[in-house]
């Protein structure tokens, strides 16, 4: 079992069902911390907390944190499980097959929008207020290497999101500095999670094994957690080996 780095720490993830985020809720809960897991689908949620061994340490809490009332909400109910809010994975994200600058649509580029951006947003809102009053948190965003450059695998609005999403991350960090909230944007390369089944072109079995897993992802978000107050970690990009540059 991995080291108790994260003993009776509470621990916020949003996009919890599956993927990164329920990797995540695994390592995290190994290393002692309570953890909350919060998606969209209730169903998918509960499906998913009885994949955890969390000795009554973990739990689900249902909502769409692109809705500002359902993040307050959200935020309301890990704060009654957890006790407090020490680390929030701001992990939601989403995709969508008609992608491209020709297919995308007002209600698509909004989707887009909501998925990727304001969800996060929303959350830091509910989140944030807390922290302050502590003086201390950590803040992990999982964003993308669509982030770092514009490539038109993702699609224009996915990466106008994410691009978006590390400016706000950024922008918070500083002015969230002096009240002891530290903040880290994760830029992972292709992994090996729901996501790839919104590719316009089927993704290989092969390809999805030679690309990264949401594990190491997990691995990266529970070594920023594990640090001291006194290190900070303001980004980390992630990739598979075979990529040639970020």
């Amino acid at each position: 079992m991995p080291a108790q780095t994260m003993k009776d720490q509470g621990a916020l993830i949003t996009g919890g069902g599956s993927g990164i985020g329920l990797a995540t809720a695994r390592l995290l809960l190994a290393q002692g911390a309570r953890v909350v897991i919060s998606g969209r689908d209730q169903q998918k949620l509960w499906a998913a907390l009885t994949t955890l061994d969390h000795g009554g340490r973990a739990f689900a809490v249902a909502g769409d944190s692109s809705n500002p009332d359902d993040a307050a909400r959200i935020e309301s109910a890990a704060t009654r499980h957890l006790g407090q809010i020490d680390l929030l994975v701001a992990n939601a994200g989403a995709n969508l097959k008609e992608r491209t600058l020709r297919e995308l649509t007002p209600d698509r580029w909004r989707t887009m929008l909501d998925s990727n951006l304001n969800a996060a947003f929303h959350m830091l809102q509910a989140v944030l207020p807390g922290m302050r009053q502590r003086q201390g948190g950590l803040v992990v965003v999982i964003n993308s290497i669509a982030g770092k450059r514009g490539n038109p695998l993702g699609g224009p609005a996915y990466v106008a999101a994410k691009f978006a999403l590390h400016g706000l991350i950024t922008a918070a960090a500083v002015e969230e500095k002096p009240h002891g909230i530290r903040f880290c944007s994760i830029y992972p390369g292709e992994v090996n999670t729901p996501i790839l089944e919104a590719r316009p072109n089927p993704v290989t079995e092969d390809h999805k094994l030679g690309i990264l897993q949401p594990e190491d992802v997990a691995q990266a978000v529970a070594f920023v957690a594990g640090l001291p107050a006194r290190a900070s970690v303001p980004e980390l990009v992630i990739t598979p080996t075979s990529y040639a540059f970020i």
